[in-house]
């Protein structure tokens, strides 16, 4: 028998640092947050946050309400989003904060729906923005920028009083939703800066608990001011196009207690930093982040193709290494607006090393440019759920490696796990996927994790089972629950939900592996269950030959008199599990359309053709769809609702027509650090294919244009206006019929045009994308409906 993979948790270390660092929350609030050297608190208990970027200004303000709801039945608890420099004074002294700009309506809504608000106020922001955000007569003046200039100081200052005044009474001691403040980005190398920045915000009257600043690539800041803020992507835009994945991005699916990526904005600054410590904060802060990648942009050179399990394997390796805080960059994609004196993309015009979309930037993200569901969404948000009612007990536990773990970054054999662990209980994690490089199964697998408590080692399962290539999970260890103690589960804990006076724990199994679970006889009465069987082993029950799904439910008496029930969703189900609150109490709510709760009100994204959706527990009346009570039926132990087509006319096809054939592609032209250049606009003129689309009268609000093509680069114009733009990555083309001006539309048309891709040009293309990339072509167009339908208390 193959010998189990064994690791020892041992006692917690000593009590973390308190009171070491300069933060502090506004006197007299209910639930003040604090920063140990370890983990955050909130209201004197751990505090795990979920943070999720949405910029506002690339959003229509119309929409943003509801995209907020999507990220908050998401599992984020807290918005962040950059406070974009150039898009809100182009000119210099017009300073505007008006429709898709008004930052105090976005962060007043953050509050209304019972989110947390980090602005990051730049100056200098990045975020693939022309001039990194920092105005074009910020950089025509005689001055030093991002440094202690006076000039530059003098021009900051302002912005800073500007910002402040928008977000006067949105602060802690006021009720509102900031608890954090970024200052400036990836600035590596000057911490004097760094702090004037801060204290220039305070001055402005900015006030927020935690005070941050991105810590990856080595970065010095000024000592116990910022707290530092760690990231990790998938792949990059911004190296080179040689069709590797950098190193940088490979380490991320190991576990490791290295929190800096100093790949991060390596194009901007040296990969190392001389005289840099990698994580020289880890003794006085916590392991937090804010740029773990929720997709990636692509540049022209280079064009990642992100994979929803990456991003889902990325977030649980990064739980299960030690982090505090999940914060994801981009958590919603958005659309550069368009700039009055010039268009607001990175690019090489502009001395960047990459050139980006005019327009989109959409970043693959878990809710897209037009707020489309993505897979990865559906991934982190089970992982989100688990941190709502979990996240507590795993912030304070230390993450634990097994001595026998992976030799490198290019050991592809070796089982990949940690524990986090406490001395005396704990939770397992395991990544068996890799981006484009597949990891192979591990047969035979048993755990053995002995805890400092000396209560014993606990082995599990009972019996080996195979790891499949792919998948990542975490697994409870001595789970206390109402009374019982739940020594291992070979399912994922999700929630917790009170049903009928009971605690009910919700867990999801892995495709490939058998649910098994394990409880504590000292804390078991009776146990019941209709799905599998009850065994005892020595000290333990187990539950085995569980039938995972809706009904998989086993119920225990507890020892002190309690009731728990354990249900175990099949893995596919319960990635459509939504919890929040909904006619008049916290439910389960399971639903391939999107949900989002607001108030008494649920309200399901989807195409309007008939559905279904099941409750946990079920509300007294049935919810009423369209003015009609939905019909209930059994559904294991939910009751599920089924929801009629809505009433609307028939969908068109899509008319395309060509009205020009592709020319010869264009010679490629290199630019700054000889990477690959946009075309020149001339050639969309002259050179690339072009179709016309028929936009027809009473599509419905929300109605998405998809496009299927192959090419280099797409763009669609109505009239001379450019109003979507694409760079061939294998991915579908997604163009919102809502931001298009409708009367142009109605009159012209939608004009699009897809350039080839010249033989040698220098482009790293996934392979998604390669097979036609000298061609330009759209193989297949189709309207996505999209509709909303309120469910409401019955």
């Amino acid at each position: 028998m193959t010998r189990p993979h064994r690791l020892r948790v041992p006692a917690p270390a000593a009590p973390p640092l308190t009171g070491h660092l300069p933060f502090a929350d506004a006197p007299g609030v209910a639930d003040p947050i604090e920063v140990t050297s370890r983990w955050l608190t909130r209201g004197g208990r751990p505090w795990f946050p979920v943070s999720g970027e949405f910029h506002y200004s690339r959003y229509p303000a119309g929409e943003w309400e509801e995209e907020l709801l999507k990220m908050k039945a998401g599992g984020v608890t807290a918005v962040a989003s950059y406070v974009i420099w150039i898009h809100h004074e182009e000119t210099e002294g017009r300073v505007r904060f008006d429709g898709d700009r008004d930052l105090r309506r976005f962060a007043e809504l953050c509050a209304r729906h019972g989110l947390d608000f980090v602005p990051r106020i730049g100056p200098w922001s990045h975020a693939e923005v022309r001039g990194g955000g920092l105005p074009d007569w910020v950089l025509a003046r005689d001055c030093v920028p991002r440094t202690d200039d006076p000039a530059y100081l003098a021009a900051v200052r302002p912005w800073f009083a500007a910002i402040a005044e928008q977000l006067e009474g949105l602060d802690r001691a006021h009720g509102g939703p900031i608890v954090a403040i970024q200052i400036e980005n990836e600035l590596y190398d000057q911490p004097g800066h760094l702090l004037t920045l801060k204290r220039m915000a305070q001055d402005a009257g900015l006030s927020a608990p935690l005070w941050t600043s991105t810590a990856w690539g080595g970065v010095r800041l000024p000592p116990d001011e910022l707290l530092p803020l760690y990231g990790g992507y998938t792949d990059a835009f911004w190296t080179e196009a040689d069709g590797r994945r950098p190193d940088t991005c490979r380490k991320h699916f190991f576990f490791t207690h290295q929190r800096d990526d100093e790949g991060i904005g390596s194009d901007l600054r040296p990969v190392t930093v001389h005289g840099s410590e990698p994580d020289a904060f880890a003794d006085r802060f916590p392991w937090a982040t804010c740029e773990l990648g929720g997709g990636m942009a692509v540049s022209y050179h280079r064009r990642p193709y992100v994979d929803p399990d990456d991003i889902g394997a990325l977030g649980l390796t990064k739980i299960g290494c030690g982090s505090v805080w999940q914060g994801f960059y981009m958590f919603h994609g958005g659309t550069n607006p368009p700039g009055e004196l010039s268009t607001l993309q990175e690019s090489h015009a502009t001395g960047y090393p990459n050139d980006l979309p005019v327009l989109t930037y959409d970043f693959q993200a878990p809710l897209g440019e037009y707020g489309q569901y993505r897979r990865t969404y559906h991934e982190l948000r089970l992982q989100h759920l688990l941190l709502a009612d979990f996240g507590h007990l795993i912030a304070p536990m230390e993450s634990v490696l097994p001595e026998e773990r992976p030799d490198g970054q290019f050991d592809r054999g070796t089982l990949r796990w940690a524990v986090r662990g406490d001395g005396a209980s704990g939770f397992l994690f395991v990544n068996n996927h890799q981006p484009h490089e597949p990891l192979p199964d591990h047969p035979e697998t048993t755990f053995a994790v002995e805890f400092a408590d000396g209560k014993g080692e606990l082995v599990l399962p009972s019996t080996p089972v195979t790891v499949p290539a792919g998948a990542y999970f975490c697994w409870p260890l001595r789970l206390e629950l109402a009374g019982l103690r739940l020594e291992w589960a070979t399912a994922q804990p999700v929630c917790r939900l009170d049903v009928g006076g009971r605690t009910v724990l919700v867990l999801a199994a892995t495709d490939g592996i058998a649910p098994e679970l394990a409880l504590d006889t000292d804390t078991v009465a009776a146990v019941s269950t209709a799905t599998g069987d009850v065994v005892p082993v020595g000290d333990r029950l187990l539950v085995t030959g569980l039938r995972s799904g809706t009904d998989a439910l086993v119920e225990v008496d507890t020892a002190d008199g309690g009731r728990v029930g354990l249900l175990v969703l099949d893995a596919a189900t319960a990635r459509t599990a939504y919890r929040g609150t909904a006619w008049g109490a916290e439910r389960l709510v399971l639903s391939a359309d999107g949900v989002v709760f607001d108030r008494d009100e649920v309200r399901l994204h989807g195409t309007g053709g008939a559905t279904s959706f099941a409750v946990l527990p079920a509300p007294e009346r049935a919810p009423v769809v369209d003015g009609v009570a939905a019909e209930a039926v059994r559904d294991g132990v939910f009751t599920r609702y089924a929801v009629p087509p809505a009433s609307g006319e028939e969908v068109p096809a899509v008319e395309v027509t060509l009205v020009r054939a592709a020319g010869p592609a264009p010679e490629a032209v290199t630019g700054v650090q000889g990477r690959a250049s946009v075309p020149a606009d001339t050639y969309f003129d002259t050179v690339a294919a072009e179709y016309r689309v028929e936009v027809p009268d009473g599509l419905p609000p929300g109605t998405l244009l998809r496009l299927h093509w192959h090419g280099d680069v797409g763009r669609a114009y109505v009239g001379r206006t450019l109003v979507a733009d694409q760079f061939a990555a294998g991915r579908v083309w997604d163009i919102g019929l809502d931001r298009l001006p409708a009367e142009a539309v109605r009159g012209e048309g939608l004009r699009v045009r897809v350039l080839p891709l010249h033989a040698r040009a220098p482009v790293q293309l996934p392979e998604q994308a390669r097979a036609e990339r000298e061609t330009a072509a759209v193989t297949r167009a189709e309207w996505i409906i999209r509709r909303t339908r309120p469910v409401r208390p019955g």
